[in-house]
């Protein structure tokens, strides 16, 4: 090893024992001393550069676009509670699911940006932001300055592609000094400590985000091949390969302990260096948590219990009315300014009448408010052992603030709507500033600034209309605007691309997300079928329940919303599925569900391949189903249930059969005739479409 080598190899030893042990054997000076003669060095021999040696952590001053990037493991959202009962009422449907005794892994619940890295032969090769949870931007080059994360693992027996999934986080001290030095040139300080890590996360320029000196802790693994079949495990794995994993972790047998866990950290999280927000509940076995599976949106196996948000007193003095893109009218309240988690709060959200009812609220009250999950200010108490006499109750309005029309209220629901959806302003500017936005026709080119200028201006009503613009109409209302009016006909006439399921989300269903949007779109296959589809057809859908089903039946239902859809089939609009092209019709008209882990496929790949040879994926076995593919570590349940209705249990490789010769549904029927505990002819016929899923 020449002298580059062992430099670069000695202080990667120390960074790790710096930042990931907090056992230091040098000082800064001597530390400071191998830096600057390795530099030397590297820059006498330039032949020598790699971008995975120490003196490269400073990044570097190019201005830098984040690319989209997306995640080979769904980055799921944890379900929260601030209550106690719901965590026993967790680990029961935990338990009641899988039939035995659980394992669980308390962990700190970290208060910052969420981070998923990607290394491929040892090598960081990705670290991606959360996003929307299927993608998110491309932050390596900034990442690959803290200090923490590894750039290249030693030698180990990690698998040769993996992802691992934590939270970048800015140390307090950082924070406080990073503050300080804002105040004094003249910037406005960061809110707190997690907006400080997701804005450094997001710097242009990775030298400036190099000064922030963020760390990064991790805490999930992501593998075809995982090295065991327990969490706590992997993630000790996982340090023995060089990452910072969490120390404050309790493997808890019990509810008892659980809760013993949250109490201690609930006072004892002030003595931490960094902020957390909470405890985060893991089932600890890999097969179970398979077992389990996931919502759209959240696992099955994890949960997050949020430490009681800190309150603070002021005084309430006036309430004001805002409308939504939906036309919600949404009653804030005005505060006297209040030093509340880290932030000036002069503004509280009060949801609905309901809320204003039920608190009393006079104008002038001493109001108790607090941060809802820590970053939504809103009123949870009135002292009113301090209300002046005289004092005015807070009515709640009965027109719109915005245009007069009288409000309505929907049966079984709190809000109160202007109905004048077509003209009322705030819903016309929010319908379409919700259109252009990135999660769906990703518009960039239109904010919300252009949006009332051109509403102003009487160039649009609707989002509909923003496909007629052109250059010539763009360009009196912007001196010299030739360039700024070409982007943005350039950008609408590229949204013409976006796929269905974010045009879909773009036209704002009410109750219809960007997940939602996409189930619809995968199950229906176009707007034309969607627009259809009964309510009881909608019902069938996984993930969608009554209140969807309504609101999608609702709205094709008005004369003014189909216009306005077909006027964007007309323009060109994506408003079909993208199929995946068809490589055969064996397993047409089939439902399959797979369940365990398989050897050659993830869960989109088997989904996939499903479809691609005319079958349909479902998540979860019924009567409907036609073949259940066991894999390792197959859920007992789902087997149980499979076996009870006569369903053909078949192996991956008997899958593969099917897809690759004409002959091999035999196969599968012969494995159906192993299943002695229940004949091969109880299974309910299905002459519909067939279904498959992966847990």
């Amino acid at each position: 090893m020449d002298r580059i080598d062992f430099l670069r190899s000695e202080l990667n030893r120390h960074n790790h024992l710096y930042y990931v042990e907090a056992a230091p054997e040098i000082d800064d000076y001597k530390y400071d001393q191998l830096m600057n003669e390795l530099m030397a060095l590297e820059k006498a021999n330039p032949d020598r550069f790699d971008p995975d040696s120490p003196s490269q952590r400073v990044g570097n001053d190019i201005n830098q676009n984040f690319q989209q990037v997306y995640h080979r493991f769904p980055m799921l959202s944890l379900g929260n509670t601030y209550n106690k009962e719901e965590i026993v009422e967790f680990d029961e449907r935990v338990r009641k699911a899988l039939g035995h005794s659980v394992k669980y892994i308390c962990e700190l619940k970290y208060d910052g940006a969420s981070i998923s890295l990607t290394y491929e032969h040892g090598r960081l090769i990705h670290a991606v932001t959360r996003g929307d949870g299927e993608k998110g931007d491309d932050v390596t080059a900034n990442v690959r300055t803290i200090k923490s994360v590894p750039l290249r693992l030693p030698e180990g027996n990690y698998p040769d592609l993996f992802e691992i999934r934590g939270e970048v986080l800015m140390p307090r001290a950082v924070f406080d000094k990073l503050n300080e030095e804002r105040e004094a040139s003249g910037e406005a300080p960061f809110a707190n400590p997690r907006n400080a890590a997701a804005g450094s996360l997001k710097m242009q320029n990775s030298a400036q985000a190099a000064k922030r000196q963020l760390d990064c802790w991790l805490y999930f693994l992501f593998a075809d091949q995982l090295p065991t079949n327990s969490h706590l495990q992997n993630m000790e794995c996982c340090r023995q390969w060089g990452f910072k994993v969490p120390t404050f972790v309790a493997q808890c047998d019990s509810i008892d302990d659980i809760l013993a866990f949250i109490n201690h950290w609930d006072t004892e999280r002030r003595n931490l260096p960094f902020d957390i927000d909470g405890i985060v509940i893991k089932v600890d076995s890999i097969s179970d948590q398979r077992e389990l599976g996931n919502t759209a949106k959240t696992p099955r196996w994890a949960i997050a219990y949020k430490f009681k948000a800190e309150q603070v007193q002021t005084k309430l003095l006036s309430v004001s009315f805002q409308v939504g893109r939906t036309g919600a009218v949404t009653p804030v309240a005005n505060l006297e300014p209040v030093q509340l988690a880290g932030t000036v709060v002069k503004r509280a959200t009060l949801h609905n009448a309901d809320i204003i009812k039920q608190h009393d609220l006079h104008v002038g009250d001493t109001v108790m408010v607090e941060k809802g999950g820590e970053i939504i200010p809103k009123i949870v108490g009135v002292n009113t052992d301090l209300r002046e006499a005289g004092a005015r109750p807070v009515d709640f309005i009965e027109c719109c603030p915005e245009c007069g029309t009288p409000l309505v209220r929907n049966e079984g629901e709190a809000a109160w709507y202007c109905p004048n959806d077509a003209a009322c302003p705030p819903q016309v500017r929010g319908r379409i500033t919700h259109f252009v936005s990135r999660k769906a026709m990703n518009i960039d080119s239109l904010g919300e600034e252009t949006i009332d200028q051109l509403v102003s201006a009487g160039l649009i009503t609707n989002a509909a209309d923003l496909y007629d613009l052109t250059v010539s109409k763009l360009l009196p209302l912007k001196k010299d605007g030739r360039v700024w009016a070409t982007n943005i006909v350039n950008g609408i006439e590229q949204s013409k691309q976006i796929p269905f399921e974010q045009v879909l989300f773009a036209i704002g269903i009410r109750f219809v997300g960007a997940t939602v949007a996409k189930i619809l779109a995968r199950q229906f296959g176009s707007i034309q079928n969607l627009m259809q589809a009964s309510f009881d057809e909608l019902k069938t859908t996984d993930e969608i329940g009554d209140k969807i089903a309504q609101s999608i039946v609702d709205y094709f239902a008005e004369d003014g919303n189909r216009l306005f859809v077909n006027r964007l089939v007309g323009y060109g609009l994506q408003f079909e599925a993208t199929r995946q092209e068809a490589k055969s019709a064996k397993l047409e008209g089939l439902t399959i569900i797979a369940s365990g882990k398989l050897e050659h496929f993830n869960r989109d790949e088997i989904n996939r391949t499903i479809e691609a040879h005319g079958g349909k994926p479902v998540t979860s076995v019924s009567s409907k189903t036609d073949y259940l593919i066991a894999g390792e570590n197959i859920g007992p349940n789902k087997l149980a249930k499979a076996r009870e209705l006569g369903i053909p249990i078949i192996t991956e490789a008997e899958f593969m059969q099917m897809i690759a010769d004409d002959d091999a549904p035999q196969a599968a029927e012969t494995q159906k005739e192993k299943e002695t505990d229940k004949p091969s002819d109880t299974k309910p016929k299905n002459d519909g479409p067939t279904q498959l899923s992966l847990f």
